[in-house]
């Protein structure tokens, strides 16, 4: 159906795992620094050994140079030696109406730095929430093209 591809799916965490997520999100989501949009996200990425990499927007004067929560708490974790195959899922947290969607850049990024299975939850403050995979968020990516 036209518009709905990111239906709405029953989340698969377990409720205390999905807690502690959404609680560090939160956390990261404080740290933003947002002076200018006010608009503050959190992001949180778990690895398949337990280990949690969070991601705040750091916003600049100039626009362009804005890093966003979800690009932050990857490159974080990659700059720590953490690859694709390591990341058990991703969590975006935002005050929005319904479950918050990233940016095409952090779609992009995230299509390259993720499996195309990575489990991924969008929420809002409200508790709404949304999981999708990778592919389900970007289905179309720019991808690396090899050489013949």
């Amino acid at each position: 159906m036209q518009g709905k591809s990111l239906c709405l799916k029953k989340l698969k965490s377990s409720g205390k795992e999905m807690d502690k997520l959404l609680k560090e999100a939160k956390n990261a989501r404080e740290n933003a620094y947002a002076p200018y949009s006010k608009f503050k996200v959190g992001a949180v990425l778990k690895t398949k050994d337990g280990r949690i990499y969070k991601g705040a927007n750091v916003e600049n004067a100039s626009y362009g140079l804005t890093n966003c929560a979800e690009r932050t708490a990857l490159f974080s974790a990659y700059a720590d030696g953490v690859r694709k195959k390591d990341i058990e899922s991703f969590l975006v947290l935002g005050d929005t109406k319904a479950p918050i969607s990233p940016c095409g850049a952090c779609r992009q990024v995230m299509s390259e730095l993720l499996t195309k299975e990575t489990k991924i939850v969008l929420a809002n403050l409200k508790g709404n929430m949304k999981e999708v995979t990778v592919s389900e968020l970007m289905p179309y990516p720019f991808e690396e093209v090899e050489n013949e």
